[in-house]
């Protein structure tokens, strides 16, 4: 089978960790945590999620002029994501995430974007060929020029949730979103004409077409130390199988499945299994 081939055009981050026995309430400071960094960011962990699975995958993107900037392109680069289009900037500095993750896997997250806002239209070819995967992590008509020019299949993961006009939702092929973000957008996806996946956490993910659920997976139980990138693991795996024509209902098993490794493990990145460790859980479930 020929490898799918994707173009991410999506943010790159480092994220700062903390992890701690509880999330701290507005106004309150626990202390105890323990400090990691890995690198992140919606576009480099779903590019690296894609590629871990057997695709072919070019990031487009920024990251700052500073130390920091290696740091976060590390994995990507390990991995074979094909980087020739993620720009140094030296005039903004690389994105940062700032991540609280409580005993039980729980997570809050501040994002400083820096160099993922200064990505623009004009970093973008006139074509993109083959597949797309876009969040809303950069400038909305940067995602929406990328949606616009490709000429394939289109995956838009609308996170964070925010005004977008209806023309990008109707260029997605699919569309994926958690609980908020379905709330947040409404009956606008039910216009969209695509697939709309929707996450459901340790409950699954159900897969919608013009207001009818036409799939349902539930994920294998795992014991979750951090979510943080089990989304981005579940985009990243919907595209690849949709894009190896798996059935919708196998593939947003696949889907989950990813989702749940990359929860069980720490960190967004080094969190992503690889295709063996997926078939294999798929195997014993």
């Amino acid at each position: 089978m020929t490898a799918p081939r994707i173009t991410v055009v999506g943010s790159v981050n480092l994220d700062f960790v903390a992890s701690g026995r509880i999330l701290p309430s507005p106004g309150e400071t626990v202390t105890g945590a323990t400090l990691a960094r890995h690198p992140g960011g919606k576009g480099a962990n779903q590019a690296l999620a894609a590629r871990r699975l057997g695709a072919e995958v070019s990031l487009i993107g920024r990251v700052g002029g500073d130390s920091m900037a290696d740091e976060a392109l590390a994995l990507l680069r390990g991995d074979g994501v094909d980087l020739a289009s993620c720009r140094a900037d030296g005039g903004h500095p690389t994105g940062v995430a700032l991540i609280a993750v409580s005993a039980e896997g729980e997570n809050q997250i501040v994002v400083c974007p820096g160099a993922n806002m200064a990505v623009t239209p004009a970093d973008l070819p006139p074509r993109i060929d083959g597949a797309l995967i876009a969040q809303l992590e950069l400038p909305i008509d940067t995602v929406a020029a990328g949606a616009q020019r490709t000429h394939g299949l289109v995956v838009l993961n609308l996170a964070p949730a925010a005004e977008v006009p209806q023309s990008l939702l109707d260029r997605a092929d699919v569309i994926v979103v958690n609980e908020t973000e379905a709330a947040f957008y409404g009956e606008a996806l039910r216009r969209s004409g695509g697939l709309v996946a929707l996450t459901l956490g340790a409950r699954g993910a159900e897969l919608w077409r013009a207001g009818e659920r036409i799939a349902v997976a539930t994920p294998p139980r795992v014991q979750v130390v951090d979510t943080t990138g089990a989304g981005d693991a579940f985009v990243g795996a919907l595209a690849v199988a949709l894009l190896e024509d798996q059935p919708h209902d196998r593939a947003l098993a696949f889907a989950c499945a990813a989702g749940a490794l990359a929860a069980s493990r720490a960190g967004a990145q080094p969190s992503l299994p690889t295709r063996a460790e997926l078939e294999a859980v798929l195997t014993r479930s």
